[in-house]
């Protein structure tokens, strides 16, 4: 028995095979003849392969193998040197990994040459390369800040490091070395000089460097030319003899020098880490269904050309069916094209995604990447996955007219009659039951917080939309018998094709519900952000902060000089911070918090505010509306100040009277803040802390104080404690700036003008409160308007080039019986309207309706939080339904422009 069925099957799958060959021999040959209808699926299908495939090899190329990144961070040298311990070091075999033993104190002293050439063999040589030292220069009436490599680059073993373009290296104090990305940056050319921000001497270009693997602005430091600041990861490169002996690795690890060398480490002390990233299983699932997305984006724009293809060919796939093919042929036939024009797309967009990469690799490495590449390569993995996916495409846009082609009537195809389109119920039902439950899981993980289950709801309403479409087409169709006659007929075109209609339809629909769903949630983001933003100061004053590394600060009076030229009437003045008192440790540092009188803090416990009846309790109990109203500034803040209440007014923004009566607290020894509830009976009562190793903080004062609260100002909280009061509570002060209440709030141009001055006078930044983040939308919603405006105008264009092809015939009539020649102009409009009008329209009401969904599930999530947050408001991107708007207009004014007006008259045979 078993052995009969064998045969049999053997038989089946040998006859499938012979059907597939001449599918495919078949749809060769249409390729052939259709040219105009191939070209444009291989262009939909070459296009987005061949960026992916750009992308994965220039990724391929960034990412070096590890004999490539030693060989660029040891050049010309044997060995790499890092003394990071003052004791022994464990590292693993390449030096990726390393650590301190136990009790083992860091290295902060200074390396000398002599010192490390001491513990390597005898004939060793030894260069120091800086590869990051901070270098600020004044350009263009701004400060600019690039990265500054501190080397010699005439020594022959450090040659390797940098490339000179031009010039020479530089050698002397008052020379410099620019890469291009520092030259554009600077705006500095060969031979000119630039001027350091420090107001120190100016420098002279003397060369144009490259480092392979900086290639962002950054200058050449010669050895001679030590910056001020300590900063910086610093190395010594080795060139060793040849006969250096075993064990030079442990013996240099026991000193606590890290060995990074051409070879691994014989005997490594320390297990390998990982520095790969890896994705979680949500992160996966993400990207599958963005992926997903776009390959459906693809399918939808590529289907109306295999719809297009199948009507054509309708008397020649009658004439196989009458033959004696049957369903499973017809469908493989049609399928075939998929096949074969995926295949070829997926060849071209390889070949030209990989010669792209070639190609553009300069520029890619420059402005992309930043660093150059390792040796030219391929991704092999990447590459097959995408031609996988190409052909998957091809073969899913030739799916559904796969299925129609099955179905058709034989005797209409024989007579190239066109049969009237079946149209099923349970295909909108489908589509209407997954679009409900595509919204419910898409509100399930907004309000979960899971990304990959938003994602899957969006998916499955995309779906159930592409499954209505058709039907709602039929439905519009039915009223245009009302319209004039080229809208009646573009109508009547696209309710008998829905099969090529409908998808061009759906992929414009989804560019832009998700162009629009994005601008939504971006715009109400951006709004959130805006509505959350807490000043730390008033609106226009500024603080310019110090280094805070204990470098001493210019005199007041200096600072106000400086403001005073660049901001008319402004005030100056200095801000002091606690600070521990001597001696303290490295990472201690010292705080003063102000307590809460008992009874005032807020009762309720972060495990009854889960319950929705406790957090209403708590939103209207006043001792809970630090939690509610307040939070914590998100400008640059001074929470505790130590001060007499000069700085007082440009810190808080309150009125003369209340820091009137400030002072006069702080000038009888007490505190200022800017919440009552703090405040009993006049008093206030401080604790100072010491916070270092210790898994709490140390309390090291405590004092009870006359305090008095502002009312007025920016309304955060802030604390100002005299001096007197920060010396009863045992701490000392230090400077941390200088706060500064300015006349008007300064333009771009005075703060960055204001910069460069100050920094004449040592390492100080300015800072403006400006009220917001500074951060616009426009340009991203705008880029999103954008791209789902080019789906929209090709979507239209190929629809449009595609009905006309069709209705060739319908064209000759309407000539025949006297149509004018701009009926064809017109109806081409038309029918590009069709498409990108009823596109647009559903895909705008689809992403409001989408975007209202997820923001108001988001919000429901957000009402169960404390501390309370900031709801997300539903605004409406006017920026991006604008242009999505003008986009149908374009695409139909460009289906008129492009069409030929001339109308053929053609003899009709049906």
């Amino acid at each position: 028995m078993n052995s009969a069925r064998h045969p049999a099957r053997v038989r089946r799958l040998l006859a499938a095979l012979r059907s597939w060959r001449a599918a495919l021999r078949i749809a060769r040959r249409e390729a052939r003849r259709a040219r105009g209808r191939t070209a444009l699926v291989l262009a939909m299908i070459t296009l987005p392969v061949l960026g992916l495939a750009l992308s994965a090899v220039s990724y391929d190329m960034a990412e070096l193998s590890r004999a490539e990144r030693i060989d660029r961070r040891l050049g010309a040298a044997d060995a790499e040197l890092r003394w990071v311990a003052e004791g022994p070091v464990a590292q693993d075999a390449w030096g990726d990994t390393t650590y301190q033993r136990d009790g083992v104190p860091g290295r902060s002293r200074p390396v000398t040459a002599d010192e490390l050439t001491a513990l390597l063999p005898a004939g060793s040589r030894v260069a120091e390369v800086r590869w990051w030292v901070p270098f600020e220069a004044r350009a263009g009436g701004r400060r600019e800040t690039v990265d500054g490599r501190l080397l010699d680059l005439t020594d022959p073993l450090l040659r390797g490091q940098g490339r000179v373009l031009a010039g020479r290296p530089p050698t002397g104090a008052d020379e410099v070395g620019l890469n291009r990305a520092a030259l554009r940056r600077l705006r500095a050319g060969l031979g000119d000089r630039i001027a350091p921000a420090d107001g120190s001497a100016e420098r002279t270009v003397v060369g144009v460097v490259e480092f392979p693997d900086n290639l962002r602005p950054t200058v050449a430091l010669p050895p001679t030319n030590q910056p001020g600041d300590p900063r910086g990861e610093s190395s010594w490169l080795v060139d060793l003899p040849a006969d250096a002996g075993p064990g030079l690795t442990e013996r240099l690890n026991a000193r606590g020098i890290v060995v990074v060398a051409r070879t691994p480490a014989p005997h490594p002390t320390a297990e390998p880490g990982t520095t790969s990233i890896a994705l979680t299983a949500e992160d996966t699932g993400t990207a599958l269904l963005v992926a997903g997305l776009g390959l459906l984006e693809v399918v939808l724009l590529v289907g109306p050309a295999f719809a297009v293809g199948v009507r054509r060919r309708r008397r020649d796939l009658a004439l196989v069916a009458v033959a004696g093919g049957d369903a499973a042929h017809l469908r493989r036939i049609v399928l075939a094209d998929g096949v074969v024009l995926g295949c070829a797309g997926a060849a071209a967009g390889l070949a030209l995604g990989v010669a792209g990469a070639f190609a553009a690799r300069p520029l890619i490495e420059e402005y992309v990447f930043g660093a150059r590449f390792g040796a030219y390569r391929v991704f092999p993995a990447a590459l097959a996955a995408i031609a996988v996916v190409a052909v998957l495409a091809g073969v899913l846009a030739a799916l559904a007219p796969a299925w129609t082609a099955a179905r058709q009537d034989v005797v209409a195809g024989l007579a190239g009659r066109r049969s009237a389109p079946e149209h099923r119920r349970r295909w909108p039902l489908i589509g209407a039951l997954l679009a409900v439950v595509g919204v419910a899981v898409a509100a399930l993980g907004a309000t979960r917080g899971v990304t990959v289950v938003l994602f899957a709801g969006v998916v499955l309403g995309e779906l159930g939309l592409v499954f209505v479409t058709p039907t709602l087409v039929g439905v519009l169709a039915r009223a245009g018998r009302w319209l004039p006659l080229a809208p009646r007929i573009a109508l009547r075109d696209a309710s008998r094709n829905r099969s090529s209609a409908a998808p061009a339809i759906s992929a414009v629909m989804a560019a832009v519900a998700g162009s629009v769903a994005l601008g939504v949630y971006v715009a109400s983001d951006s709004a959130r952000t805006d509505a959350s933003y807490l000043p730390a100061m008033p609106y226009g004053h500024a603080m310019v902060i110090g280094p805070g590394d204990g470098t001493p600060l210019p005199p007041v009076p200096r600072v106000a000089e400086v403001v005073a030229a660049t901001l008319p009437g402004s005030t100056v003045a200095r801000v002091d911070a606690p600070a521990c008192p001597a001696p303290f440790g490295d990472g201690e540092w010292c705080d003063v918090r102000v307590e809460l009188p008992a009874g005032r803090a807020c009762p309720y416990q972060v495990e009854q505010l889960r319950d929705a009846a406790v957090r209403a309790r708590a939103r209207s109990d006043p001792r809970c509306s630090g939690w509610v109203e307040g939070g914590y500034p998100t400008g640059y803040s001074v929470p505790v100040s130590v001060d007499d209440g000069d700085a007082l007014a440009a810190l808080t923004g309150a009125g003369p009277e209340e820091v009137a009566a400030a002072r006069r607290v702080l000038a009888a020894g007490g505190a200022v803040v800017t919440d009552e509830r703090y405040l009993l009976a006049g008093r206030l009562t401080l604790t100072a802390t010491r916070v270092g190793d210790a898994p709490e903080p140390a309390v090291i004062g405590t004092a009870t104080v006359p305090g008095y609260a502002l009312r007025g100002g920016v309304g955060v909280d802030q604390l100002t404690v005299s001096r007197a009061a920060a010396a009863r509570l045992g701490l000392d002060t230090r400077q941390i700036g200088y706060a500064v209440a300015t006349a008007a709030a300064p333009t771009t141009a005075q703060q960055d003008r204001l910069d460069v001055e100050l920094r004449r006078l040592g390492r100080l930044d300015v800072i403006v409160e400006r009220g917001t983040w500074g951060s616009d939308e426009r340009s991203l919603l705008l880029v999103l308007a954008v791209g789902s405006g080019l789906i929209t105008v090709g979507a239209a264009a190929v629809a449009t080039g595609l009905a006309a092809a069709e209705g060739r015939a319908d064209l000759s009539t309407l000539g025949a019986v006297g149509a004018s020649p701009r009926m064809r102009r017109v109806l081409s409009l038309c029918q590009a309207g069709v498409i990108a009008v009823l596109g647009s329209a559903l895909g705008i009401v689809v992403g409001l309706g989408t975007a209202v969904i997820i923001l108001v599930a988001l919000n429901r999530r957000i009402a169960a939080a404390w501390p309370v947050q900031e709801p997300y408001p539903i605004l409406v991107p006017w920026l991006t339904l604008g242009v999505l708007v003008v986009v149908p207009l374009v695409a139909m004014a460009g289906a008129a422009l492009f069409t030929r007006s001339r109308l053929a008259v053609e003899r009709r045979l049906d």
